[in-house]
């Protein structure tokens, strides 16, 4: 072989769960993401298995998503969107009886729903089993997550808050999957060597990071980012490289962008009939996502040509055969000079493959069953080292996976002003953390200290000031962060002799924010204390 290949995905979404709505719009980020990418995936995996496909990938499920994914409202209702697709599809059907470029697209997405929706059932709703049940094999590798996506280098100054998402991540990876991951993936990539006494801690030996972390370490490594680094405390990090990175994701030239494949924005929902579609939809006066698309990415908005799946698939061919090629390229150049086959860690966003990029699952699929023959051996992280033990020692320089290889987008002045309410708030969970451990506490203190433990938590998430930064669901994150905090600080104050505990608050939140439900809130006694 000519090197090594690691595709590593990053499934993650925030925690949106709103039991007091019958539908509720940010919801459907969960519903789309189990429709269009995670059941086509462990669809493929299982295909591997069945042909014998010499397969390897590794899996980053965040404890967010798995607990969404766990959550019994909200598999019945990714249930019950699965079924309204294969509706809507089948009246599509219907519809487009005499349109027969339609009526063909039409008959795929019925076909394609009916396909995920029988795999739905035959786990009985329960897709966590499926990856758990693929990591049984050997040949799917599960990494751990933080608690709640935060961003740790921005913790370094709260090392209680920052202990407690590494420590909860690791647990509730554990109670999911069954192994205490060793494997962790940093939430946006974001690093600073002073994060690895609390990895280390933690149980955590491996993980990814950003190009410029090992381009940029100290010293040097010889093979940039084609082979790991060990740290001073025996962590293993893996570089991203850039050039496969470039060859997905890049606005110009990025596979996604070829003509032939399904739009994304142009939808069902955006063109049809009002009636027909609207209850299909989440929020009764918005046109959002129906999950049908009919055009592919041709033309301006409005103006795109039909989907003909048959092109797409010429494409997947394609694609994947470029990547390969040009992957076998550079291992054929850089282990010239290495006097051995490098590693391509290959690090992206699991829903880009199937929910933003339709053919994505198709790739990986053609990208598997052809990588041995173009010169590439798939690989996980963990088998990797498993077979190429030796490694250059090196610290990897800070970094992260936001725009300009910074944690600037965290930092923005459009939420910037998030992070010094979110320390105030961290500096009052240490001191209800140490009034429940050091009293006798009521059963109500208790449980708003778990709560105030929680609100916490979900108030750190990246995901809120990366919303507002990008202006995508601006208003809903801003809601969520300013819903969590006053939450928080009610709670708190009550425990801390600054107020009342309000009982219908704390049930109320309770029953919306149900996520670790074994939760210790005295993980936030500062060490040393």
């Amino acid at each position: 072989m000519n090197g090594s290949l690691a595709l590593v995905l990053h499934a993650h979404l925030p925690y949106v769960r709103h039991p007091e709505h019958e539908r509720f719009l940010e919801e459907d980020w969960l519903h789309e993401a189990v429709a269009e990418c995670y059941l086509p995936l462990l669809r493929r995996m299982s295909a591997w298995e069945a042909d014998g496909v010499d397969w390897h990938l590794t899996l980053g499920i965040t404890p967010t998503l798995g607990a969404m994914l766990d959550d019994p409202l909200l598999r019945s209702r990714t249930g019950r969107y699965l079924g309204e697709r294969i509706t809507l599809a089948e009246l599509e059907c219907t519809r487009t009886v005499l349109e027969p470029a339609r009526r063909r697209v039409a008959e795929f997405h019925r076909e394609f729903y009916q396909g995920v929706h029988s795999l739905w059932e035959a786990l009985g709703g329960d897709v966590v089993e499926g990856f758990r049940a693929m990591a049984q094999t050997g040949r799917l590798e599960l990494l751990g997550g933080a608690a709640t996506h935060a961003v740790l280098p921005l913790l370094l100054e709260q090392p209680a808050s920052l202990r407690a998402q590494v420590e909860l991540g690791c647990q509730a990876h554990e109670r999911r999957f069954g192994l205490r991951p060793t494997g962790f993936w940093l939430p946006e990539c974001a690093w600073s060597p002073a994060l690895e006494p609390v990895l280390h801690e933690a149980g955590v030996r491996r993980v990814v990071l950003e190009t410029q972390a090992l381009t940029r370490a100290k010293p040097t490594p010889p093979a940039a980012v084609f082979t790991p680094v060990v740290t001073p405390s025996g962590l293993v990090a893996f570089g991203r490289d850039p050039a496969s990175a470039r060859q997905v994701w890049s606005r110009h030239g990025g596979y996604p962008g070829d003509p032939r494949y399904r739009e994304f924005h142009q939808d069902l929902a955006h063109e049809a009939d009002w009636e027909s579609v609207r209850a299909f939809l989440p929020d009764a006066g918005v046109r959002t996502f129906s999950g049908i698309k009919y055009h592919r990415v041709t033309g301006r908005p409005g103006d795109k040509e039909i989907y003909l799946r048959e092109e797409a698939l010429a494409a997947v061919s394609e694609h994947a055969a470029h990547f390969l090629g040009a992957c076998r390229e550079r291992c054929e150049r850089i282990g010239a000079r290495m006097g051995r086959p490098p590693l391509v860690v290959a690090p992206y966003d699991a829903e880009l493959f199937g929910h933003w990029w339709f053919e994505g699952p198709d790739f990986l699929d053609v990208l598997m069953r052809t990588a041995a023959g173009q010169g590439m051996e798939t690989v996980t992280l963990s088998g990797y080292l498993a077979t190429t033990p030796i490694h250059p020692s090196a610290v990897p320089a800070e970094s992260s996976w936001g725009d300009g290889g910074h944690l600037g987008v965290w930092l923005d002045p459009s939420n910037a002003s998030l992070q010094p309410r979110l320390r105030r708030a961290g500096a009052d969970m240490e001191r209800v953390a140490r009034a429940v451990a050091l009293e006798a506490v009521s059963p109500v203190d208790w449980r708003a200290a778990v709560q105030c433990a929680r609100e916490l938590l979900l108030a750190q998430s990246s995901d809120w000031p990366f919303l507002i930064r990008m202006r995508t669901a601006e208003d809903y994150a801003r809601a969520r962060v300013e819903e969590h905090l006053q939450t928080f600080q009610g709670l708190a104050d009550g425990i801390l002799g600054r107020g009342e505990i309000d009982a219908a608050r704390l049930r109320a939140a309770e029953s919306r924010n149900p996520l670790y439900s074994g939760i210790d809130p005295r993980l936030w006694i500062p060490p040393g204390h």
